[in-house]
């Protein structure tokens, strides 16, 4: 072979070596991302979720697409994600307490000793959830993909054990940015102060709040136990999460893709509730272990302190009766 001929051959396999290459970078470049952003501190149950439900999807996914958790806020907190998600710059995110700002429906999960326990959760989510609240979200931009378990909040605070509502008196107690959280702990006596969860730690640490109500997988993996020496087991709230996305995205969505996506989310919400059940003895033994002082609120004297709550719901939303009604119907 003459060396015209040996340079033509090589020039070839390089051409064909860099077209291959092309190929090959723009196979990979077209795996589709899908960015997923919470809030919640590594460790929490609702980062661990999410991180159950990253795994399913990315297992059946393939090569359609690929998701990528971001936890413990670092790309931003729960009213900025719930943004992003409309610029398209994150297409999961994961609210809790905030979605009564989004849709005033979901407050139904803000009103105190509604849920006695996950057996009737499950009812609530299929016979309310799904044909009444969830579909209020599609209306202002949003798509919820399924239910997902944030917990059973419990009070902390450095002042005194709480046993009844005027325990609270005074104490300046963190709550999400919900109006009605705000309200019942004003009902109670507590000074609320709505604060980021992400600030709540240093919060406590410094003394601008006294304390704090949270699920015991949010207080464990925050170590809110470090800054914090009274726990109480109010159960006052079931806290749900709900990974969502811009309803004009998920439209828009191979739906391949957007199935897998649902199903692997609702998977994932009763792995959620299973993992949570075992977490709150567990937890509950290492924070008592690790020096805080426990005790279980009258739930009684708080539920009779709540009965304001549910008249400012049936007041104040529309259908708020009904909806409390087919609520509190599935615990007969």
């Amino acid at each position: 072979m003459t060396i015209t001929g040996r340079v033509r051959k090589f020039v070839a396999a390089v051409t064909f070596g860099s077209i291959a290459s092309v190929f090959a970078i723009a196979s990979a470049q077209a795996t589709e991302e899908i960015i997923f952003a919470v809030s919640a501190e590594h460790g929490s149950l609702q980062a661990n979720t999410a991180a159950e439900f990253t795994r399913i999807a990315n297992e059946r996914l393939g090569d359609k697409a690929i998701v990528k958790l971001f936890d413990s806020a670092q790309l931003g907190k729960d009213k900025e994600l719930m943004q992003r998600l409309k610029l398209g710059t994150v297409q999961i995110t994961l609210p809790s307490s905030t979605m009564p700002t989004i849709a005033d429906k979901f407050a139904l999960f803000d009103l105190p000793f509604l849920v006695k326990d996950r057996d009737q959760l499950a009812k609530i989510e299929e016979s309310v959830f799904w044909p009444t609240i969830a579909p209020q979200a599609e209306k202002s931009g949003y798509k919820v993909l399924a239910l997902w378990e944030n917990g059973f909040r419990q009070i902390t605070n450095n002042e005194r054990p709480i046993n009844v509502p005027s325990d609270l008196d005074g104490i300046k107690l963190r709550t999400p940015q919900s109006e009605w959280r705000v309200a019942m702990f004003s009902n109670y006596g507590a000074n609320p102060t709505p604060m980021a969860f992400s600030e709540v730690f240093v919060g406590l640490q410094t003394g601008v709040i006294d304390g704090q109500e949270n699920p015991l997988t949010n207080i464990e993996a925050a170590k809110l136990n470090e800054v914090q020496k009274y726990l109480t087991m109010s159960g006052h709230i079931y806290s749900p999460s709900y990974p969502t996305m811009a309803l004009s995205v998920y439209n828009d969505m191979d739906p391949e893709i957007r199935d897998v996506l649902v199903a692997a989310a609702r998977e994932a919400g009763l792995w959620s509730r299973n993992a949570g059940a075992k977490a709150d003895k567990d937890i509950l033994d290492e924070l008592n272990a690790a020096g805080m002082e426990v005790n279980t609120a009258n739930r009684t004297a708080f539920v009779e302190a709540s009965k304001p709550i549910y008249a400012k719901f049936a007041t104040d939303i529309d259908g708020g009766q009904a909806l409390v009604d087919a609520a509190l119907a599935t615990a007969e």
